[in-house]
């Protein structure tokens, strides 16, 4: 029987017995899952540990969101984060990543004074970073910012409706598209961006009826948070998901798990084993290679005395 001669991805043919790996999620495959069956899997991750988690749970898209401000960093809003804890963290989650294609948010100050300026941010981001794609909030205001990056080689997955970044013009972080008037503007920037170049666009904090007629309109991918079911995918931030953020999540999240109080429940019980001196115990000791005999701590001098 002769094998099949068809490179396969990562290189090696098919095997009796072996399973071959997922092939790496690419900014054509995201584009290419516009209108799929098969909604487009996203999520938050900062760090290394994390990162290997979601990918091996099967996301197809990371996002290193500037929302670690917030669940990681403790600040009130995501203006605080800086390019380069964006960058540092989107080393540690390309360290953990392996499928999943990873795009790094654009922090707020990052692409606002120039196109020069952005672009020199955004190479950063993804020179120093290994960030495979950018995303920046803003509608069609920034359309020409996106299509300046775009021009450079560097992907950008637009943002548009509810912009955390916008928390001082908008008001606070109010929902979008709830009015005609909103909805038409709404969908005028998600326009924008698909003409300036964008290979996906995230719609936040909008109604799912609006979200729903977005998306039949565009012919790139919409990755849904808080806009409803019809969206192309949909992100959440992991924290929340995992109950890690210790306030109140926003009603769009659905958490899967209570992972704070797990963690302070092993906090209290290594607090009350260290305090009964159950911990550490004989199997936390390490063992001597041969017997102590008696007095052999006699004659070694101590400094202070001398």
């Amino acid at each position: 029987m002769s094998m099949d001669p068809t490179p396969k991805p990562y290189g090696s043919p098919d095997r009796p017995g072996e399973s071959q790996r997922p092939a790496k999620v690419t900014v054509p495959v995201i584009r290419g899952r516009k209108g799929s069956e098969s909604p487009i899997l996203c999520l938050t991750a900062y760090d290394y540990p994390t990162a290997r988690l979601v990918d091996e749970a099967g996301f197809d898209l990371i996002l290193v969101g500037d929302s670690m401000a917030n669940v990681v960093l403790g600040h009130a809003s995501t203006l605080k984060i800086t390019l380069d804890q964006i960058i540092s963290a989107t080393r540690s989650v390309k360290r953990g990543a392996d499928r999943p294609l990873v795009v790094a948010d654009m922090p707020f100050g990052s692409f606002h004074v120039s196109h020069e300026e952005t672009l020199r941010n955004a190479l950063r981001l993804v020179r120093e970073g290994g960030a495979q794609a950018v995303k920046l909030e803003g509608g069609a205001a920034r359309a020409a910012t996106v299509r300046a990056l775009v021009e450079a080689d560097i992907p950008v997955m637009a943002h548009v409706g509810l912009l955390p970044q916008s928390v001082h013009t908008q008001g606070g972080y109010r929902v979008q598209g709830r009015t005609v008037a909103s909805a038409r503007r709404l969908l005028q920037d998600a326009l924008a961006v698909e003409a300036a170049g964008a290979f996906a666009v995230v719609l936040e904090g909008v109604p799912a009826e609006v979200a729903a007629v977005v998306t039949a309109r565009l012919k790139i991918p919409t990755i849904g948070i808080g806009a409803g079911g019809a969206c192309d995918g949909q992100i959440l931030v992991f924290h929340d998901v995992i109950g890690l953020t210790l306030s109140p999540p926003p009603s769009f999240v659905r958490r899967y798990a209570e992972v704070a109080e797990v963690i302070r429940g092993a906090l209290a019980g290594l607090r009350d084993d260290i305090v009964k001196r159950d911990f550490p115990g004989p199997q936390e000791c390490y063992p001597l290679k041969e017997e102590l005999p008696l007095g052999w701590d006699i004659g070694v001098e101590d400094p202070s005395n001398c």
